[in-house]
């Protein structure tokens, strides 16, 4: 079974930094796209980020494009998603997940089948 791990998450100050990691296992894609989404308090889940395993295309929503960074480590089957100058607004719980077709990751957004467990991001203002 596809087990995707996320941690990182936790209390910050408005203006700070976090980096989420999600270690992801059970699979045997040889491409996939892989990247974050986010639900916070009374809103619908967002696509955040993601990026292509077979030529690392990257999405981003617009509310955290020059802020928000991610990265992966292939052969550690890992995404990270670096968080900067956070704002209240960032406020959420983040789920990694994970899409068996790398081309999931796209202009528009980011399309998963397989979902983590969320990590809790709380900015302070």
């Amino acid at each position: 079974d596809v087990q995707l791990q996320a941690s990182g998450g936790g209390l910050v100050r408005a203006g700070g930094s976090l980096r989420l990691s999600c270690a992801a296992s059970g699979f045997a894609f040889d491409d996939y796209a892989i990247g974050w989404f986010r639900q916070a308090p009374g809103k619908d889940v967002e696509g955040v980020a993601c990026v292509s395993s077979r030529d690392n295309k990257t999405y981003y929503v617009d509310s955290v494009k020059g802020r928000f960074a991610i990265s992966s480590d292939y052969a550690k089957n890992t995404v990270y998603l670096l968080l900067n100058s956070l704002q209240s607004e960032d406020t959420a719980v983040y789920y990694c997940a994970l899409a068996d077709l790398y081309y999931y990751c796209t202009d528009d957004g980011f399309r998963a089948d397989y979902w983590g467990k969320g990590t809790l991001v709380t900015v302070s203002s």
